[in-house]
């Protein structure tokens, strides 16, 4: 191939020009994202040279290095990995092939921390080094090509870049980074080795660098030795030395590994700069053997409500890296997990399709699913303050206790404001685990605007007499507990749970009781308080229904059309009615949901209940607006749950007609 220049994809010019003129604030990730580009590329060697050991030609030790040279003004990464043919490095490095990356504009905040750390999300990591640099080259080899099949791709981050063959003896890639006069602090071993540290550290093959020692500087005048010396300097022995520990972090004891180094090894894998919530770090022997070091983050990641977002888990086989994002590993309601397993058993030319049939695989999944539920139970039973005795003690037995449980507080709540409306869907795919789910589960409730409430804490203080666990589902939280259907519960002072996330109504579907205590909507079948409604409370409804029966058989023939059924209730208080459904049945706010969504749903013809006690509902009697006045009943209440009147111009002009 001839000299030739190409044009960057338009997201990858647009892309670059942010990343040269915005992203200053953490220039230092840079290096981090080449090395774990370089790392994953020896990864890709081994993977591939499982079914061809040429490919490993006359080096098989993977290797990074790390140079620099301050008169040159460069500093260079350089892997044996399986490197680029000339093709690959302008699809790889011209184009952003990753799916949804051309998302990753629409989502740069100007926040440069923020945005920072969207470089790693999204795959474009290469792209970072012009933080630093005015112009990259790139020499490469992939594996198993002749030494003549070597490119050179270079480009100064504006809208083109060169690409031209090259002899390569080598396999594997180089980056050369040309750097700008306010990065040349990049140019020297303490600031390249600390931020490998800091960064890089668990990496499991050797980052190297090469040796520098101290040397004096030459004298002024050679003949006196006790005169002058010009400035001494560090200088480059051409010994190359390990500057990392070299060993995966997961196979390394638990106690020799810090809080600070398993934080930074998830920074590294999730490309979060946040600290995850907790982690677990556990070797499993049996007839199944595994190491897993799994984390839960602090923070959900922009797609988390797409299903099709593959698990973060890497999968290695006898520490040889096979996959990132090994679903099998873990099921899709805890799609949020981080982490790495390390497999004994498994075979190393294992596939995705092999995957979902083996039995060990089933028996990781089903041990990681635990693993992280028992991390999240834990986080729950320490988000509490300190329970204190009487005597102002601190109900806890060391101080080392007291500073883990302090630690702890406010974790699994920030959990579940994040990533709540997910683990509810592993009521529906997780059967064995469902009760532990169910008890993981936090809502609002009608009695307090500050604190979310489990169902064992409901339980705990239901009325005497109470026979079930009362919830509503609603769109907004507002449009719950505003709703005319609670109206009899405030009034009793019974507690209603109020469910907001979209997944409810579908989650619920799956969990009927709680303990023994059965799951009521109040929004669906006729209201029955059991022992907390007296005999005669019970009384006056039946009279209301009797005495109402001509009006309610008219007020059905009015909405034939839009109400299965119309009766009296006793679950108003203030309103003049509202609307529910038939035990069992499908909402209207699931199928108003499901309809959003583009999917078929029934269509929900719900029960009009009517307050008989109410000015609006008497006025019904008699009146010439009869007609007017009950679709405006109706379309009053759908617009009181949050729903809208199937013809809203219908709607106005009655009200309108009745206003003037």
């Amino acid at each position: 191939m001839t000299k030739q220049t190409l044009s960057f994809q338009a997201e990858v010019a647009q892309l670059l020009h942010l990343v040269t003129h915005s992203l200053y604030s953490n220039k230092e990730i840079f290096l981090r994202e080449l090395i774990s580009n370089a790392s994953d590329a020896c990864d890709k060697l081994r993977y591939e040279a499982i079914n061809d050991t040429g490919l490993y030609e006359d080096a098989p030790t993977m290797e990074v290095r790390v140079s620099f040279d301050k008169d040159a003004k460069t500093l260079t990464i350089t892997d044996n990995g399986i490197g680029m043919s000339a093709q690959e490095a302008i699809d790889h490095l011209g184009t952003i092939a990753k799916s949804g990356t051309k998302d990753f504009v629409s989502k740069l905040s100007g926040d440069q921390k923020s945005d920072s750390q969207l470089i790693g999300q999204f795959g474009v990591g290469f792209y970072s080094g012009f933080i630093v640099a005015d112009k990259i080259t790139v020499e490469s080899r992939r594996a198993g090509m002749k030494a003549a099949e070597g490119v050179r791709w270079v480009s100064g981050g504006a809208g083109d870049f060169e690409v031209e063959t090259i002899d390569r003896a080598a396999r594997g890639t180089r980056i050369i980074l040309h750097l700008r006069e306010d990065a040349m602090d990049y140019a020297s071993a303490w600031k390249v080795k600390g931020i490998i540290n800091k960064y890089s550290d668990h990496i499991s093959l050797p980052i190297l660098m090469e040796k520098e020692e101290w040397k004096d500087g030459d004298l002024i005048d050679p003949k006196d030795e006790k005169g002058g010396r010009q400035p001494g300097a560090m200088v480059k022995t051409g010994e190359w030395e390990t500057v990392n520990k070299a060993s995966a972090i997961w196979t390394r004891p638990k106690k020799d590994i810090s809080a600070e180094q398993y934080d930074e090894f998830y920074k590294a894998i999730s490309h979060d700069f946040e600290a995850p919530l907790a982690h677990t770090h556990n070797r499993v022997e049996g007839s199944t053997e595994y190491t897993q070091l799994l984390y839960i983050p602090g923070k959900a990641p922009m797609d988390l409500y797409n299903r099709e977002t593959k698990a973060g888990i890497k999968l290695y086989v006898k520490r040889v890296f096979i996959m990132d994002d090994a679903e099998a590993l873990m099921p899709v309601y805890l799609r949020f997990v981080k982490g790495v397993v390390d497999s004994a058993d498994l075979p190393l030319n294992v596939s995705r399709e092999l995957l979902q049939e083996s039995r060990d695989v089933k028996a990781i999944r089903e041990g990681c699913t635990k693993r992280v539920l028992g991390m999240l139970e834990d986080l729950a039973k320490h988000d509490v303050a300190p329970v204190v005795a009487t005597d102002g003690v601190t109900d806890v037995d060391t101080t080392e206790e007291k500073a883990e449980r302090e630690a702890a507080l406010g974790k699994y709540t920030k959990f579940y404001a994040e990533f709540g409306a997910v683990l509810k869907e592993g009521l529906g795919e997780d059967f064995t685990n469902k009760d532990r789910i169910a008890k993981l589960l936090r809502f609002a409730s009608s009695t307090s605007d500050t604190t979310t409430v489990s169902f064992a804490d409901y339980k705990a203080r239901m009325k005497e007499g109470q026979e079930a666990i009362y919830y509503i589902t609603a769109d907004t939280a507002g449009a719950a507990k505003n709703s005319p259907q609670l109206e009899v519960f405030k009034k009793k002072g019974i507690e209603v749970l109020l469910m907001t996330d979209r997944v409810d109504e579908w989650a619920l579907n799956y969990v009927h009781d709680f303990d023994g205590t059965p799951l009521q909507s109040v929004a669906k079948g006729a209201v029955d308080l059991g022992k907390l409604q007296d005999e005669a409370e019970k009384k006056a409804a039946e009279e209301a229904a009797e005495t109402f029966k001509p009006l309610l058989a008219k007020l059905k023939e009015a909405l034939k059309d839009k109400a299965e059924d119309v009766r009296v209730t006793t679950r108003l208080v203030d309103s003049p009615a509202c609307l529910v459904v038939q035990d069992h049945g499908m909402s209207t706010q699931l199928a108003r949901m499901l309809k959003q969504a583009g999917q078929t749903a029934p269509e929900v013809k719900p029960v009009l209940e009517v307050n008989a006690e109410h000015a609006l509902v008497k006025k019904l009697e008699g009146s010439v607006h009869f007609n007017d006045l009950a679709h405006i009943l109706f379309d009053q209440a759908l617009l009181a749950e949050g729903g809208m009147p199937a013809d809203p111009a219908a709607y106005v002009k009655r009200v309108n007609a009745l206003l003037v």
